[in-house]
């Protein structure tokens, strides 16, 4: 194989509007994609999960100094292999931008996509390039969403919910993470009356994650309620209290027998630390599409592992995005599990249709990516369907200047 140098970097916004956005969390329904073309006519594809308007300027913009610099101007050029040194750069030539924030997301976005290029360069699937398989498949978890009240009462938000889970375990998932998004239909002692009984749904051999949608400001009320779902047995428990209220994390998670998780905004190793080191959190879960890629992801795996602390990424967008994670659980050794945006489980049309293939889950397990990069590949029909006009123009109004 001979160097390969960059040659172009594209941005495409996607939308999908469906009647649901904006009542619903489907982050998929918008979403940013990068493509980073070789020399020799390779591409490599990445995603973040941000406002993509912004992350668009941030990346085709003439920068006016060196520490406010568009990305796409620093990688012209740059061998792709060298994803590390190419990382420190583009941190570097942003902080002016946000370093913990949308400049962050839009590094994310670079990073996934140069791990693609770069094992289609070596011809090897991307969790070589992050120090070769750690396990012998990828482990995903479903995340099952009812959508908001919308008027609902609770029985009937219950009773989606119900269908949801039965679903989950037909297609075979041995982890599954609730949605327990009730608003004030349901109070603390309700809640833990529902949770129980889909422990008793799913039997005790399925992990049971729960997401509380940062349900209370007050650690003592999740204190109360954790402690009155010990039987339940739940794996983890996400959203617990409001993001970055470290104090109450910390109190909480050491009075508490369930992980307690956090971090899911996280765009840092930075920020990461905080959440180990201050919310005392077992469980880390910030997304590779936000919190700096593969390369950054990496990091903060290693630092939660000295910290006996283990990671579980949040990944609620497209197929990329899966893939990212998944490459990223193969390499290590304290990912457990992916979150898995199911297709079919919530309307999301580029979810499903923006990427392939689609990955087979069989025991609850899925097989180790084994084509080189990502292992996914673009629709470009989709591409083109859901284009935002104005960003074309943006992005042609960024190259001439």
């Amino acid at each position: 194989m001979t160097y390969s140098p960059i040659t172009e970097v594209e941005v495409f916004v996607l939308e999908a509007k469906t009647a649901l956005l904006g009542e619903d969390l489907d982050s998929a329904a918008e979403t940013l994609i990068v493509r980073i073309h070789d020399e020799e006519g390779r591409v490599g594809v990445g995603e973040t999960d941000s406002a993509s308007p912004a992350v668009q300027a941030l990346i085709m913009m003439a920068g006016p100094h060196s520490l406010s610099m568009g990305l796409r101007q620093i990688l012209i050029g740059k061998d792709p292999v060298q994803i590390g040194a190419i990382w420190d750069l583009l941190a570097a030539s942003t902080v002016y931008n946000g370093s913990l924030g949308v400049a962050r997301h839009a590094l994310a976005a670079i990073d996934i996509a140069l791990h693609d290029l770069a094992g289609k360069q070596l011809e090897r699937p991307a969790f070589h390039l992050l120090g070769g398989a750690r396990r012998t498949h990828v482990e995903p978890y479903a995340t099952l969403y009812g959508g908001s009240v919308n008027g609902r009462s609770l029985t009937q938000m219950i009773d989606a919910m119900a269908e949801l889970v039965d679903r989950a375990l037909a297609h075979g998932f041995r982890s599954i993470k609730y949605e327990a998004l009730f608003e004030d239909l349901a109070s603390d002692r309700h809640l833990v009356d529902i949770i129980k009984s889909v422990r008793s749904q799913i039997g005790s051999d399925v992990r049971l994650l729960i997401d509380f949608g940062y349900r209370w400001t007050d650690w003592r009320d999740a204190l109360w309620t954790l402690n009155r779902l010990e039987t339940a047995d739940i794996w983890l428990a996400e959203a617990t209290l409001q993001h970055d209220d470290y104090p109450s994390h910390a109190k909480l998670a050491q009075r508490v027998e369930t992980r307690v998780g956090g971090g899911e905004f996280a765009a840092s190793l930075q920020e990461c630390r905080n959440w180990l080191e201050v919310g005392k959190v077992d469980c880390l879960q910030p997304d590779v599409a936000r919190a700096g890629g593969l390369t950054e992801m990496r990091r903060i795996t290693e630092l939660a592992e000295q910290h006996g602390a283990i990671v579980v990424p949040h990944c609620w967008k497209t197929g990329i995005n899966f893939a990212a994670a998944s490459h990223l659980q193969a390499a290590s050794r304290n990912v457990p599990l992916v979150e898995m945006f199911v297709p079919g489980f919530f309307p999301s049309t580029l979810r499903e249709e923006l990427v392939s293939p689609e990955p087979e889950l069989i025991d609850g397990k899925i097989k180790l990516p084994d084509a080189p990069g990502l292992g996914v590949l673009l629709a470009d029909e989709i591409l083109t369907k859901f284009q935002q006009t104005s960003s074309i123009s943006q992005v042609q109004g960024y190259l001439s200047s």
